[in-house]
């Protein structure tokens, strides 16, 4: 797995319209982990791609009365079963953190990569899961010079009282043991 003109290779391609240009499309410097399951706690249907794509049908469940018309969106989504899919390059800014802060600089959308991982916050998530969380960041980490180990967070710390996610499912020892492995 590698970047290959800010795409990663092996990863579905589904181009979402929910993005802008960088300030400075070299200030990539943060990987923001997040989850999402659509609806709520349901897993492997197509409502994410739709939800980022703004084809997200709101009579398909009642949740998506709520969140239909939102327009978001994240770099990368790791299914349950460790497929990837690509939404936006990485040089271009999606936009999956909202209102955030991170290390005192505030707009995070600005300088990070999001990744989604298909879940809920209280439920454990899968090994493929990991494992392609860890073969994505160790291709981005050798891409984009001002990333690091030490420069991944949550959705939930860089937006503490507004967002919970990955969650207290999430193992972040997994993550750092996998990428140290990864390392060498």
């Amino acid at each position: 797995m590698r970047i290959d003109r800010h795409w990663l290779t092996g990863a579905v391609r589904i181009e979402s319209p929910n993005f802008d240009d960088r300030a400075d499309p070299d200030d990539i410097s943060l990987i923001v982990i997040h989850c999402i399951s659509l609806p709520p706690g349901e897993f492997g249907y197509a409502y994410i791609d739709q939800l980022f794509c703004n084809r997200l049908d709101p009579a398909a469940h009642p949740y998506f009365e709520s969140i239909h018309r939102l327009q978001v969106s994240a770099h990368l989504l790791i299914k349950r079963g460790g497929e990837v899919t690509q939404y936006v390059p990485f040089d271009k800014r999606a936009w999956h953190a909202g209102v955030s802060s991170y290390q005192g600089r505030e707009r995070c959308n600005e300088f990070s990569i999001g990744i989604e991982l298909e879940g809920a916050e209280e439920m454990p998530y899968t090994e493929a899961q990991y494992s392609m969380l860890a073969a994505a960041i160790t291709a981005l980490l050798k891409a984009y010079p001002k990333l690091s180990k030490q420069r991944i967070t949550g959705h939930s710390d860089i937006a503490p009282g507004r967002k919970t996610d990955p969650g207290a499912a999430f193992d972040w020892a997994k993550l750092r043991q996998l990428l140290d492995a990864a390392a060498g």
